[in-house]
């Protein structure tokens, strides 16, 4: 499971920085993620395929320079300044901030397992809320078929 991450908490540690004047590593890194931004509205209410060719054709290569210059930076700036910090959080954070790049194939999977849930007679909230915990607590990878829908506990199926 990957933790998707919000491109404007990381635009807003940079925004900061660039509020207090003379900042120009700070307005780059912005200007670079407006860019990004800029992509997004123009692609907003189009078809998840449209969006997902629009963001592999456009916004890929964006991410991947702005992670390239972003580390370049990083090792010309003091390490215990703010412009630093804000570099660092968006780089810890970098795998959650590009889920959105292939996010509509992880929603078919959701999709996917609600409507086998409802075919299974199995309450959908109830199953994900479920699968998820115990995902997170750790469910043997070797015994993931048990939580398919339509091997799920009897006790959890809507009447």
């Amino acid at each position: 499971m990957t933790l998707a991450y919000c491109w404007s908490h990381v635009r807003r540690h940079f925004y900061e920085i660039a509020q207090g004047g003379d900042a120009p590593l700070a307005e780059e890194a912005l200007a670079r993620i407006g860019t990004l931004f800029g992509i997004e509205r123009t692609i907003r209410g189009t078809s998840p395929d449209q969006r997902r060719a629009a963001r592999l054709a456009q916004t890929t290569l964006l991410i991947e320079d702005l992670r390239a210059w972003l580390e370049a930076m990083l090792a010309k700036v003091s390490g215990g300044s703010r412009i630093a910090r804000a570099i660092r959080y968006a780089l810890k954070h970098w795998a959650g901030l590009t889920v959105f790049l292939d996010g509509g194939v992880h929603w078919g999977v959701i999709a996917s397992l609600i409507e086998t849930a409802k075919l299974n007679a199995v309450d959908p909230q109830a199953y994900l809320a479920d699968v998820l915990t115990r995902l997170v607590n750790r469910h043997p990878a070797s015994q993931i078929d048990q939580l398919m829908p339509w091997a799920y506990a009897p006790t959890n199926r809507v009447a």
